[in-house]
């Protein structure tokens, strides 16, 4: 049952594991193309040397590329099988550990990049709903004790702007332990190094402490709350899509954070009998609202579930997803978002999308 699927994939997830579900197509004409099977590979799994479930052994190390890199791979070959990689990464997480004035800009920051923002400070004035909208939680508690209340791990980007070096080390003391995507923390060279020279007195070794970035933030020359926080937040990006190497050449591998829809994942995962349709985004081209792996879920009375961008295309893929729920199987559909339709809708689009719909009935 592919409900099963997603609900691993979902604990994957929630573990703050990196994940591949594969499906493996068949080779039949559009008409009547259905699908074989889902086979979902944990992060655990990939790191072994030989295939697993049966895979093909280039089908296999396509997929290990896919979650090394981030990049869904669709390899359609006529008269053989057609194979979906989609590599999915858990939600990237940011930290904040402090509510001050810096606190605030880099909240809001960080939730319309994407992340979700947890800000963490001991004092009810600065720890609350009020002042961090955009926070997915606003803890308020003392910064030695509040390390139980949320995990940490490698898609979690922990930021340290507290008002005192003993609130910095007591925060840095329970950090170091965890191997964060990021940590920064904020601060002058010189309560920098008072805070690393502490930390080494009392055991921390030195590679420990390198895995801080402190002073905190690239430097852009910021002064005000928002400069630093834009200083803040773009080292963090740099550590998300570059892994802290911030060479801007064509050449420097990039690391794609591929599309979750993770209300269109829940859904799956709950295994109901009603016929549905999944659309999923597996190749773009130019301007389009959104990138591959986007997904979303068609009901044959016209109820939907996420979005592939909106407009009239979507309208014309909900209604090509009616008739795959009815044919059965599933259908690859361009999407063109050039020319004088786009234009007419008054669109900024102006690339192509290829989507994959696939009928789900349980």
């Amino acid at each position: 049952m592919n409900a099963s699927i997603y609900r691993n994939l979902i604990n994957e997830l929630d573990a703050g594991k990196k994940a591949v579900v594969v499906t493996i197509m068949s080779d039949k004409d559009s008409e009547s193309n259905s699908f074989l099977e889902k086979t979902l590979l944990t992060e655990g799994e990939m790191g072994l040397q030989n295939c697993i479930h049966n895979l093909d052994e280039v089908i296999f190390q396509k997929a290990q590329y896919a979650l090394e890199s981030g990049n869904l791979q669709f390899d359609k070959d006529p008269g053989k099988k057609t194979y979906l990689i989609e590599p999915y990464f858990p939600e990237p997480r940011l930290i904040v550990l402090g509510g001050g004035h810096i606190a605030k800009p880099l909240a809001e920051f960080g939730a319309r990049l994407g992340f979700l923002v947890t800000v963490i400070d001991d004092r009810p004035s600065f720890a609350n709903k009020e002042r961090f909208p955009d926070a997915e939680r606003v803890i308020c508690e003392s910064f030695e004790k509040c390390f139980n209340l949320f995990r940490i791990n490698e898609s979690t980007f922990v930021v340290i702007v507290t008002r005192g070096h003993r609130h910095d080390i007591d925060c840095l003391r329970q950090v170091l332990k965890y191997n964060a995507a990021y940590i920064g923390m904020i601060g002058s060279k010189r309560r920098v190094k008072s805070v690393k020279e502490q930390l080494l007195s009392e055991g921390y070794s030195q590679e420990m402490l390198n895995k801080m970035n402190a002073p905190i933030g690239l430097a852009i020359g910021a002064i005000t709350p928002d400069e630093i926080a834009i200083s803040i937040i773009a080292q963090v990006i740099s550590y998300r899509r570059l892994g802290g190497t911030m060479s801007l050449s064509a050449k420097s591998p990039k690391m794609n954070w591929p599309e979750l829809d993770r209300i269109v994942l829940e859904e799956l995962s709950k295994g109901e009998n009603d016929p549905k349709a999944v659309v999923t985004v597996v190749s773009t081209k130019g301007s389009v609202p959104r990138k591959a792996g986007a997904k979303m879920l068609v009901w044959p009375y016209g109820k939907t579930l996420g979005s592939i961008g909106g407009g009239c295309s979507e309208g014309e893929i909900i209604h090509i997803a009616r008739d795959v729920i009815r044919n059965r199987g599933y259908m690859v559909q361009p999407i063109d978002m050039t020319g004088q339709i786009v234009e007419d809708e008054g669109m900024v689009c102006g690339g192509m999308m290829e989507v994959v719909i696939e009928s789900c009935v349980e």
